[in-house]
């Protein structure tokens, strides 16, 4: 494991904070099953807590421990998606109370970029990811765009260098029913 890596984890098992590259954007970070850390994450984007969160997983194994229930249409969707989705679950556990939304569903995505596959495999958690501005600013494009008060409110920043190929662009996201219901949330 790199010292970056290893550094990452370890503020993640600390209840820390990232700022960390994505297949999409600049994400904000944290252990998805610490409350606390949520609540840092809120905190600094100055979000209410009542706007759900995105997480990452590494694949559908990851999935299967925090949804109750995965609708056959996931797995079709999750296959046939040819740039970043997230899906919205009906039902979910092992996550903090303050994850899931108000009814009880929860945002998954399957992250495709390197990095972050190498720390969630590590770290064997999943982790939220919202984009690393402050609420109802745009999403920063790049880290250059990332505002001084974001960074310094991270425990720990990935170096630049990890951040691969971003689409620079937040992902779609669909909700997904019990009975292979499918609803379009963003494009």
């Amino acid at each position: 494991m790199t010292d970056v890596l290893q550094k990452a984890v370890q503020t993640l098992h600390a209840g820390g904070l990232l700022l960390y590259p994505t297949d999409t954007l600049w994400g904000i970070g944290c252990d998805a099953t610490n409350a606390t850390a949520i609540e840092k994450v809120y905190a600094l984007k100055r979000r209410a807590d009542s706007k759900s969160l995105i997480l990452l997983v590494s694949g559908m194994e990851m999935v299967s421990r925090y949804v109750s229930r995965i609708p056959d249409i996931a797995y079709n969707l999750t296959e046939a998606a040819g740039a970043p989705l997230t899906l919205i679950y009906p039902q979910t556990r092992g996550l903090a109370a303050n994850v899931p939304a108000a009814d009880g569903s929860v945002a998954l995505r399957i992250v495709q970029h390197d990095f972050c596959r190498q720390l969630l495999r590590h770290f064997r958690r999943p982790l939220v990811s919202t984009s690393a501005n402050l609420s109802g600013q745009p999403p920063p494009a790049t880290f250059a765009q990332i505002s001084a008060g974001i960074k310094d409110g991270c425990d720990f920043i990935i170096p630049e260098q990890y951040e691969g190929n971003p689409t620079r662009k937040p992902s779609s996201i669909l909700k997904i029913g019990l009975q292979n219901e499918v609803i379009r949330i963003r494009n």
